[in-house]
């Protein structure tokens, strides 16, 4: 069985894949103070509940936090006796190598989307994913990373706005009934939401015009659905593309070695 660890900045997904389908997912906030015991214990306590009975023995990790990858490989090795897959270091092969700019450290998670989104839907692809970042990564036709965009996150936006006027408060995301708000909410709501409707379509119509030829939307990250109740904004939403990116660079580095 196969333990598929994304960490990313604000929350880490636990899934374990048995070499067709996920049989779980979990998900838990990222702290890099968090041992490989404290790792084990809620990892076990959650397999236990739902009856999973699974014998890990392989693992592979993409982390944008790298403070958190050093307890994540303690917990293979003490735990399920192996060594992990890394994504984005030099011990872990990615099906076609990214084209950018020469020194350039592409984000192990952009990686792993663009390796997932090409596996399912084949070349030319923007994958646009709300994160802690929203960002959008290009797929070459061969399937290549050659470049995207980041723009502030959604909540992260929200937060700031929050902390930046006294007078204004904390609010949800959510689609509201009209552009106009009549109410500080509503309007908070809706500079939120047809803001980023109008980030995402912008950006992606400029990046279709920049490599002038069709280019397939895809969405993933928590408000993906969200937003694309908003407007066209997406050929597909893939719920677990990164996760899924993730089994087939495993597979990749299994075929390879």
């Amino acid at each position: 069985m196969l333990l598929a660890i994304d960490c990313g900045n604000t929350n880490t997904v636990f899934s374990i894949w048995d070499g067709t389908k996920f049989l779980a997912t979990w998900r838990t906030s990222t702290e890099w103070q968090r041992t490989a015991d404290q790792y084990f214990v809620w990892l076990s306590t959650l397999m236990k509940m739902r009856g999973i009975e699974a014998e890990i023995d392989e693992m592979i990790i993409s982390s944008t936090v790298p403070r958190v990858v050093f307890n994540l490989r303690v917990l293979a090795d003490r735990y399920f006796n192996c060594r992990p897959v890394v994504v984005g270091k030099p011990d872990c092969r990615l099906p076609v190598a990214p084209r950018v700019d020469a020194g350039t450290q592409v984000g192990p998670d952009r990686l792993v989307n663009t390796v997932g989104a090409w596996d399912r839907h084949g070349g030319d692809i923007v994958v646009v994913d709300f994160g802690t970042a929203t960002t959008f990564d290009v797929v070459d036709t061969d399937g290549a990373y050659v470049g995207g965009v980041i723009s502030p996150g959604v909540n992260l936006s929200l937060e700031a706005l929050h902390q930046a006027a006294a007078a204004l408060p904390h609010v949800d995301v959510s689609k509201p009934e009209k552009v106009i708000g009549t109410n500080t909410v509503a309007c908070m709501q809706s500079g939120i939401f047809w803001g980023y409707v109008g980030l995402v379509r912008g950006i992606c119509d400029r990046i279709r015009a920049e490599r002038d030829r069709p280019m397939r939307i895809i969405g993933t990250g928590g408000l993906a659905p969200l937003f694309a109740q908003g407007d066209m904004l997406f050929d597909d939403i893939e719920d677990d593309l990164t996760m899924h990116g993730l089994t087939v660079i495993h597979r990749y580095n299994k075929e390879t070695a």
